[in-house]
């Protein structure tokens, strides 16, 4: 929306303008994909930053054949990850607490609409961390198409898992967003890639 305001306000000037303009970008695993390299950009896609990047991916649509190893494979890393500020930390906090709220808030929601929590979840408990507005590494499943996360950009480390029967499938969940920022897809096949990156609606679309 505000994106559209600018346009609107530099087109009547004739200048020229470039909007980026937000993103709720999908990460593709196909059935044929390396599930560790899968898993380790997926994790590293949706969590760095504490997942405050416009390129995050924050829709993870997996085949069904892998389906179940790559989600247990992606918790198992997000539990690992260890919140912080010091060298040895994955992720820090979100830039304030209002943002913090918005997000907690967010997953809220995403429970009352069927999501299931697998990880994380919300702020975390430990009493060293108490001082600054962290989100623990968050990873959702079951939501509906038309939910609140599947469509609408949180700007947190959380992420939603979709179960896909096919490349098609995937294509159609990847572009039913209003954002078009970025797209990945992981398969060792690389027609099933060009495929993808010439229909994907994205900006930019990154294979493995």
């Amino acid at each position: 929306a505000v994106g559209r305001w600018i346009a609107e306000v530099a087109g009547r000037r004739l200048a020229r303008v470039s909007l980026e303009l937000g993103g709720k970008n999908p990460l593709v695993v196909c059935d044929d994909a390396d599930l560790e390299q899968a898993v380790h950009w997926a994790a590293l896609s949706a969590f760095s930053n504490a997942g405050q990047r416009c390129a995050s991916g924050s829709r993870l649509i997996v085949f069904k054949e892998v389906y179940e190893e790559f989600r247990d494979r992606l918790v198992t890393r997000a539990n690992e990850l260890k919140l912080g500020v010091t060298a040895e930390s994955d992720l820090g906090p979100v830039v304030n607490k209002r943002q913090q709220e918005n997000i907690v808030a967010a997953i809220s929601r995403a429970k009352e609409q069927g999501g299931r929590i697998l990880c994380g979840g919300g702020a975390p408990k430990d009493p060293e961390l108490s001082k600054g507005y962290y989100i623990q590494p968050t990873v959702i499943e079951g939501l509906q198409p038309e939910a609140e996360l599947c469509s609408q950009e949180v700007f947190g480390p959380v992420t939603i898992l979709d179960k896909v029967d096919s490349l098609a499938e995937a294509l159609k969940v990847a572009n039913a967003t209003d954002y078009g920022l970025t797209a990945s897809i992981h398969t060792r096949n690389v027609d099933k890639a060009m495929w993808f990156a010439q229909r994907v609606k994205a900006g930019v679309a990154n294979i493995n």
